[in-house]
């Protein structure tokens, strides 16, 4: 009787795979399907069968060891995203850039995105009595507003400052900005136009909009609270217990410019 040495019992290796090679049982190749190199085993005769096309094996062969694909990335910062049907290489972008889905909305790339450049806050808490004519300066936010590019970045402004209107009706508001030594800029309308407050008293005068920039240049700013009509106006801004006692503390406005960039 024949003795076998089983420790000699192991796959035959064939190399690289070839298409004009009949392959039996137990050949083992390496085959590159796509970016992917892998090992494959024979499982029936074959000859002219690739081992696998699109990452599926041939019925005539299996997987002994599979690859992986190689990194699309070719430079420090490159990221792998998924594209139409594979992975891909995304390259990084510039400095300052943001990744953001495209205009698509079916993949990913770098750009301008919109930025938080400064947050400018101010306080108003002195008691201010109003003023019944049209056209003018009720009381000063700040006069040292120095926004960061009054041309190109937008700007949210968003505020509100306490009244007292007791058996007063009502006035038309807004702001103005206007730059040492410049021109300036007049927000009649943002917020609430027409305040009714008759026979009532402690309210709220406010204000939330977006300004695309394009201000009287670089430079210190002062921000009115303004009245833009004249008819019975509000008997206080920022009111206090001269106002009514029960007011047991000096009231505060408060108004915020959001500096940002658009994308």
């Amino acid at each position: 009787m024949a003795t076998i040495d089983l420790g000699k019992i192991k796959f035959n290796w064939r190399g690289t795979y070839a298409g004009g090679t009949a392959y039996v049982p137990d050949d083992v190749v390496y085959y590159v399907d796509g970016s992917v190199g892998s090992s494959y085993m024979c499982v029936a005769n074959t000859t002219g069968n690739a081992p696998s096309s699109g990452g599926t094996p041939h019925a005539s062969w299996q997987y002994l060891a599979k690859g992986q694909a190689t990194s699309p990335t070719t430079n420090q910062g490159d990221i792998i995203v998924r594209g139409a049907s594979a992975d891909g290489r995304l390259a990084i972008g510039s400095a300052g850039q943001a990744l953001k889905v495209n205009s698509s909305g079916n993949g990913l790339e770098y750009g301008s995105a919109a930025i938080v450049k400064k947050i400018h806050s101010f306080e108003y808490a002195t008691r201010t009595g109003g003023n019944n004519s049209a056209g003018v300066n009720q009381f000063t936010w700040t006069s040292g507003f120095q926004p960061l590019d009054p041309v190109n970045n937008s700007f949210w402004i968003d505020g509100s400052v306490p009244i007292n209107s007791a058996n007063q009706d009502y006035c038309g508001f807004g702001l103005r900005f206007e730059r040492s030594g410049g021109s300036t800029n007049d927000f009649n309308g943002y917020g609430v136009q027409y305040v009714d407050q008759s026979q009532s008293h402690m309210s709220f005068m406010g204000y939330n909009f977006v300004y695309g920039g394009n201000f009287d240049g670089a430079g210190t700013y002062t921000i009115y609270h303004r009245s833009y009509s004249s008819s019975s106006h509000v008997d206080s801004f920022a009111p206090n217990s001269t106002d009514d006692n029960r007011l047991n503390a000096q009231t505060r406005g408060f108004l915020q410019i959001i500096e940002f960039k658009n994308p």
